[in-house]
């Protein structure tokens, strides 16, 4: 045997024993070398040897990284099955608790959908926003009123005709992150009293403009890979007065689902003949795990200008979530009461970063950056699934999303997610509870899991922790 077979060999033990765990870095050579006794050259062969046997990969600047092995994955969650009746918003008091979780020290973040900045292109960005420092001066520190500066329109309307939604700048309105885009086109074509159809379970931020604006909310059933159930959406549709859909068809939060193509025709058809508004939330189209951009509603809507798609966006996922610059594109009869209703709310979104913003679509390759986090995200999402298989009770069912960085995690019948949220966040540590995703409470057994934490021993030993607590009869 070879000193570098022996070197192989004893770093393959390592792996099996959980000392270089799966999905991490491998140490650098140099360390290597020191730790073994060994020349630099004897482990770069021992690394060649571990990456022949499909243990190790390179990446590039990056160093090796101990792959993941095949595992058999958990079952899918069953399809929702909520009652196809309007009902008020309730329960989402505690969504702000769980936010403010996200800014305590030591705390392990699978609660929040909020990246970890690791996962930021901040070098690049930063660069961006020192540019626009120095060279805009003045026009910096002014409004840029509704509909905003029209760099970014131009840049966002490049990057919408890359998605196939080719679109004029003009018809782009800024706003204050997605989430204000949710509500200034709730705002447009509803009113108090109006019901809202939605994904069953949704995003609860969602939930939260539904509830500030007095609408009721109406819960069509989803299924966890393909999104919402057309059938019973036109079965809704029948017998009550909807104004609106709003649903997130690529990447959906919580579930990770993602609708087919024909499926998105089949849902603009639909509403062309009920004369429904979809309102559509991409902002995790930029994430998909085969590097495909999946095409959104408004690429099959057949006349963008004049139809019934209203879409809305933010970078919030992507570049940085405390920019809040979000955009939305509507029909033109709608346009000019969103522009106003963005006035009236707070006048303008702030100039500077939506300068900085324009500047680095322009110039800070964010098409580059997203291949590489895409990459990113999909070893996460497989890592903590990988882990939730195996510290989490048998029987335990499990989202599998083709994007975006969020699984939804069912447990069995009886469990109080709500109960276990409040035992963790005494642990330091958040998960985000399945009712706070459902206008009437639903889900109580079901917790959303955030995997935009760089893996570590301290975020395995996180994971852990839940579900052994899952397993103790008091979450019951």
């Amino acid at each position: 045997m070879t000193l570098y077979d022996d070197i192989a060999n004893k770093l393959i033990a390592h792996i099996d024993n959980g000392i270089y765990p799966q999905g991490t870095r491998l140490p650098g050579v140099r360390r290597l070398s020191q730790q073994f006794g060994v020349s630099i050259s004897t482990i770069v062969q021992a690394q060649r040897q571990l990456e022949n046997l499909g243990l190790i990969e390179a990446r590039p600047r990056s160093g090796y990284y101990i792959r993941l092995r095949p595992w058999h994955k958990p079952e899918l969650p069953a399809p929702s099955q909520p009652s196809l009746k309007p009902s008020p918003v309730t329960g989402q008091e505690l969504v702000l608790q769980l936010a403010q979780a996200t800014n305590r020290a030591g705390f392990v973040q699978l609660g929040a959908a909020v990246p970890d900045e690791s996962f930021m292109p901040m070098r690049a960005f930063q660069r961006s926003l020192a540019k626009t420092v120095r060279h805009y001066g003045k026009r910096a520190a002014n409004y840029a009123f509704p509909p905003g500066l029209p760099e970014l329109q131009q840049q966002l309307a490049r990057r919408m005709h890359l998605c196939g939604s080719p679109v004029a700048a003009n018809r782009i309105l800024i706003t204050n992150g997605c989430q204000e885009a949710l509500s200034l086109a709730l705002q447009t074509v509803a009113g108090a009293g109006d019901i809202i159809a939605i994904e069953s379970p949704t995003f609860y931020g969602l939930l939260q403009v539904i509830e500030s604006l007095g609408m009721k909310a109406l819960e069509i059933p989803t299924d966890p890979q393909e999104g919402i159930s057309l059938p019973a959406l036109e079965r809704a549709l029948e017998q009550w007065s909807v104004k609106a859909c709003v649903l997130i068809p690529n990447f959906s939060n919580p579930l990770g689902s993602l609708m087919p193509v024909e499926r998105k025709q089949q849902l603009v058809a639909l509403a062309h003949r009920h004369d429904l508004l979809l309102i559509e939330d991409d902002i995790y189209g930029d994430l998909g795990f085969n590097g495909a951009r999946p095409p959104n509603l408004l690429s099959v809507e057949p006349d963008p200008a004049n139809g019934n798609v209203i879409y809305c966006s933010s970078f919030s996922k992507t570049v940085a979530q405390g920019l809040r610059i979000g955009w939305m594109v509507l029909p033109e009869r709608f346009f000019r009461r969103a522009e106003y209703l963005k006035y009236v709310a707070n006048l303008a979104a702030p100039t500077l970063p939506q300068l900085a913003l324009a500047d680095f679509l322009a110039h800070g390759g964010y098409e580059r950056y997203l291949r590489q986090v895409q990459t990113r995200y999909a070893r996460q999402v497989d890592l903590f699934s990988h882990t939730i298989s195996q510290h989490f009770p048998s029987g335990t069912r499990v989202t599998q999303p083709k994007g975006g960085f969020v699984l939804w995690v069912e447990l069995a019948e009886g469990a109080d997610t709500l109960r276990m949220t409040q035992d963790l966040l005494k642990q330091g540590i958040s998960i985000a509870p399945g009712q706070i995703f459902s206008a009437t409470q639903k889900y109580r057994n079901c917790i959303r899991i955030s995997c935009t934490q760089p893996w570590t021993e301290q975020v395995e030993q996180a994971v852990a922790k839940v579900g052994a607590l899952c397993a103790i009869p008091l979450a019951f």
